[in-house]
């Protein structure tokens, strides 16, 4: 006999029949006049992460939220992540009612906004970004991907099929967003950590939304003290590398002990690394990588990522 219930699957799940851990952001959009909207969500989360040209993030939303309207107007929008203070969740909660318009809700909003990075860069109007965000993601709408393209704002009251599977309006009441990342944003001292190395007291105090919320309130949780669990490291034979590092290339070859500096590497993402090894040995005229190449490599690859 089962140890569990049978919970019944009603709309809007993840908050009626479930505790789920979420992130809560503020999401800021462009309005029809230029200024920023803000609109607080937790259903978003990180789409294409590796393979393809660019990265990208998922939003799902109501289709005729402000922030909906806006994306299908502009296609411009910044994920911002505030921290845990009480006063910030009580601050998103209160952007949360639906049907306030931007120019209701926006003068009465205390959180301070300031000019996005990309916008200074490159001239383009963006919604602008929270100065006290601990982190922000600058993206653009994939409108080209499943045929949204010609998806446009308007319909208040729900949209007519057909509906999209994956990207734009995707039920009568319902859209999803395939968000390309264009800059991620943080504050120097959480840069810093993942620059040189992060210790559990530099993860930043970010809040988490419990899904479920009932007739009065939405639930969220202060950052308790993170606890480390050491990865298992599983090393593969010289044999096997070597077996994977033959085959990568018909010209540019390994020796051992550049082979050694890889054996901890997953078999799973050993193809991807042998093959950056090889573009750059190409690139720099080399046939036979050693473990001092090796370190150039992989002091190349912590540079670009200090530089991101």
């Amino acid at each position: 006999m089962s140890s569990f219930e049978n919970l019944r699957i009603v709309d809007n799940f993840y908050q009626t029949s479930l505790f789920f851990p979420m992130p809560t952001v503020i999401i800021s959009t462009l309005t029809e006049e230029g200024t920023t909207s803000l609109g607080p969500y937790s259903l978003v989360q990180p789409y294409y992460v590796a393979g393809k040209d660019y990265y990208a993030m998922l939003l799902c939303c109501r289709n005729s939220s402000n922030t909906a309207q806006h994306i299908l107007k502009n296609g411009k929008c910044a994920i911002n992540f505030i921290d845990d203070d009480p006063k910030n969740f009580k601050e998103a909660v209160k952007l949360s009612w639906p049907g306030d318009k931007p120019s209701d809700k926006m003068p009465k909003c205390k959180f301070r906004l300031e000019k996005s990075l990309m916008e200074e860069e490159t001239g383009e109007k963006r919604p602008e970004v929270l100065t006290d965000a601990i982190e922000v993601i600058e993206c653009t709408w994939m409108r080209e991907l499943d045929g949204a393209a010609d998806d446009k704002p308007g319909e208040l009251s729900g949209y007519e099929p057909p509906y999209h599977d994956f990207n734009g309006i995707t039920s009568k009441f319902g859209a999803h967003f395939i968000l390309r990342v264009d800059k991620i944003l943080m504050k120097k001292k959480y840069s810093d950590a993942i620059i040189n190395g992060v210790r559990a007291k530099d993860f930043p105090n970010l809040p988490v939304d419990y899904g479920y919320r009932d007739s009065k309130n939405f639930w969220f949780h202060k950052k308790a003290r993170l606890r480390a669990e050491l990865l298992q490291v599983r090393k593969a034979s010289l044999e096997s590398v070597r077996y994977a590092a033959d085959r990568a290339d018909d010209k540019v070859k390994f020796t051992d002990d550049a082979l050694e500096t890889i054996l901890g590497v997953p078999r799973v993402f050993l193809p991807v690394v042998l093959k950056g090894c090889v573009s750059w040995a190409k690139e720099n005229g080399v046939e036979l990588v050693t473990a001092e190449h090796m370190k150039i490599i992989n002091d190349k690859r912590a540079k670009e990522k200090a530089k991101k």
